[in-house]
């Protein structure tokens, strides 16, 4: 059961509340009883588990009855500006004297996302040294209560199942992360905290190829949804499937050319880009040493023997495009699947989401936007997008993409039942 909880400070209160809840929840920071008129700044602070700290804060005045109330008043300067809700998350940014071009990214889904969350006097923008006038600790969780996490390594996988509590069997995703590697279990977390059974999985440093030395082919990715078809809690003719950046090419090709996958299944994707068969991995630098690569894959080819044939996908799709990705040519892509699929007679499948201002990375809501970061400790890579821009893209397409998976795999007709909200 989520909490709420309450510091007393000098002479007024702090709240938020819910204290615990899940990290795609909004939470209500109030201070009640200052003078009114009082200035005070409400700052939050995160310890990683890489050992990062990060901070966000904004600047507000209470009102006549001495009350802040972060949902509904203004700050007026700070990490964020205006009423943000939930600003104090997603403008979260590395503490001065941090490293450079560091990313957010919460890798032990069984310890929750902690959040101090205090109020200091005056509108202050260094905080070392400074006097807290109230605190509390927010928990933020990918796993809701009653969740289970099981490890997976039958068949050479190297996957972690998320099961949401009760009997089920539960409608599957099986859920593919990018080009940097790696098991990351966050979002299939969450999915599981919202009713779905998920599969994460990791396709390009899994055990056997570390033991191999040799790259996985699409029998990896059929056993991974066989694993998932097969498995007790799962309904089998219901899995979705789901994937970001380098891992969309997998996800197209799978749902489109598997004999395995493409039957009985419903198709889902999420990414920020369209990536084709064969791409150069190269860049080049801005003046800032920021690598770009969209332009490298354009401009789109005409031969339609160099593209996954989208005209032949017979389930939904969804499409999650940030116009202002840097790191691949998404809008044009996008584009070009939706061009694809009106001549081939099948655009009635697909869903597609456009947002402005954002860039590659598009994460679960109210988590910290990298416009651009280290990756694989090689290269800074451009990611793109602002942060306000880019924060509100990340609400609403998670909104939409639970709002997705819901029609398309807990439907009446296919009697299954409704999902159950934590």
């Amino acid at each position: 059961v989520w909490r709420c909880q309450t510091i007393i400070g000098l002479f007024f209160s702090l709240s938020v509340q819910p204290s615990r809840a899940l990290v795609d929840e909004k939470f209500i920071v109030l201070v009640q009883n200052a003078p009114p008129g009082f200035q005070m700044t409400i700052h939050s602070l995160h310890h990683s588990e890489d050992g990062h700290s990060w901070e966000a804060f904004g600047h507000y005045t209470a009102d006549a009855t001495g009350t802040v109330n972060v949902s509904q008043d203004h700050s007026v300067g700070g990490t964020y500006s205006g009423v943000e809700p939930m600003g104090l998350l997603w403008s979260l940014r590395p503490v001065p004297g941090s490293k450079s071009w560091l990313r957010f990214r919460k890798m032990n889904v069984e310890t929750p996302m902690e959040v101090a969350i205090s109020v200091y006097q005056g509108h202050q923008t260094v905080f070392v040294d400074q006097v807290q006038l109230a605190s509390v600790v927010a928990e933020r969780w990918y796993m809701a209560p009653g969740v289970r996490r099981i490890p997976v390594t039958e068949s050479d996988l190297t996957a972690t199942l998320f099961l949401p509590p009760g009997p089920g069997p539960f409608p599957g995703v099986l859920d593919l992360w990018g080009g940097a590697g790696q098991l990351v279990e966050y979002r299939s977390a969450l999915l599981a905290s919202h009713g779905f059974a998920s599969l994460a999985l990791d396709y390009l440093t899994p055990k056997i190829t570390l033991k191999t030395g040799k790259m996985v082919k699409d029998d990896y990715f059929e056993t991974a949804y066989k694993f998932l078809q097969q498995h007790p809690k799962v309904s089998g003719c219901r899995i979705a499937m789901m994937g970001l950046s380098y891992s969309t090419s997998i996800t197209l090709k799978m749902a489109i050319y598997s004999e395995v996958m493409k039957v009985r299944r419903i198709c889902f994707r999420n990414t920020d880009y369209k990536f084709y068969l064969l791409v150069p991995f190269f860049f080049f630098n801005t003046t800032e040493k920021q690598a770009i690569y969209r332009d490298l894959l354009l401009p789109i080819p005409t031969d339609p023997g160099m593209k996954l044939d989208v005209g032949r996908l017979q389930c939904p799709l969804l499409l999650i495009v940030g116009e202002d990705d840097q790191n691949w040519a998404a809008p044009e892509f996008a584009q070009d699947i939706k061009e694809m699929m009106e001549q081939a007679g099948n655009s009635h499948l697909l869903t597609l989401l456009s947002y402005p201002n954002t860039g590659h990375l598009i994460e679960p809501p109210y988590l910290p936007h990298a416009r651009a970061s280290r990756f694989k400790s090689v290269v800074v890579v451009l990611w793109g997008g602002d942060t306000v821009a880019h924060s509100r893209a990340q609400e609403d397409a998670w909104r939409k993409t639970l709002a997705f998976l819901r029609e398309n795999l807990y439907s009446r007709k296919n009697s299954i039942a409704p999902v159950r909200e934590i």
